[in-house]
């Protein structure tokens, strides 16, 4: 499914030239379950930000699907992100004063050919799949805690059926026993529906919830290895 060919990263600020990553080759197939790690600075996060089709690299190639992202217009880009891909924050980014269902139905702002009932009625799908109690759909979102705020997210990331979940540092902002809830969520995402999930960390414990993990240092892979 994904498959990054040589890529480098390379930023210019102010005439000071930051060689971000170099020369990254991995590849992800349909169904697995990943998680990049690495320490503040390594390129974990210019990592997840070209797979999620929010910047370009320098050089080398990114394939989805057989298809070279790295060479897509913008616009071809931002359809990719709204429809193949899901994207799940550390900061939740809910609407704080829209109720649950309202959240979970941002992503068909950008395809209008859902029906409104079809796209509650998808809504109502994703939330029961992260396992959100009924009686919290008509909340605002800011009346939930942190772990029921991050389930939301998730059932927001997977409203449009899209081909890969993206976390990026999902658990933290949420305590120990709340983040354990949240991964336990992409566990059973995992194994009981096949979704393909990309987890973006700098803690190992959280990393090993997934089934390979990719380690990152100073812009380049140290181990790739799977795990379960």
């Amino acid at each position: 499914m994904i498959k990054f060919e040589n890529i480098t990263k390379i930023y210019n600020t102010g005439g000071v030239v930051t060689e971000v990553l170099r020369d990254i080759d991995f590849e992800i197939d349909k169904g697995e379950f990943v998680a990049i790690i690495g320490p503040s600075g390594s390129g974990k996060s210019t990592i997840m930000n070209i797979l999620g089709a929010l910047d370009r690299p320098t050089s080398g190639k990114y394939f989805l699907d057989s298809k070279d992202v790295s060479t897509l217009s913008d616009e071809e880009l931002a359809l990719i992100r709204s429809q193949q891909i899901g994207f799940v924050f550390q900061s939740f980014n809910l609407l704080p004063r829209s109720t649950v269902l309202r959240n979970v139905t941002l992503p068909f702002l950008y395809n209008r050919q859902v029906a409104k009932q079809a796209r509650l009625e998808k809504a109502k799908i994703a939330l029961q799949s992260v396992g959100l109690e009924e009686d919290r759909w008509t909340h605002l979102s800011n009346e939930l805690s942190g772990g029921q705020m991050q389930r939301v997210a998730i059932a927001r990331a997977l409203v449009n059926n899209p081909n890969i979940i993206l976390a990026d540092e999902p658990t933290g902002n949420l305590d120990s026993k709340t983040g354990q809830v949240v991964l336990k969520t992409f566990q059973e995402l995992h194994s009981n529906f096949g979704h393909t999930i990309i987890l973006i960390t700098h803690d190992k414990y959280v990393a090993e919830h997934a089934n390979r993990i990719i380690e990152i240092k100073d812009g380049q892979i140290l181990s790739d290895k799977k795990i379960k």
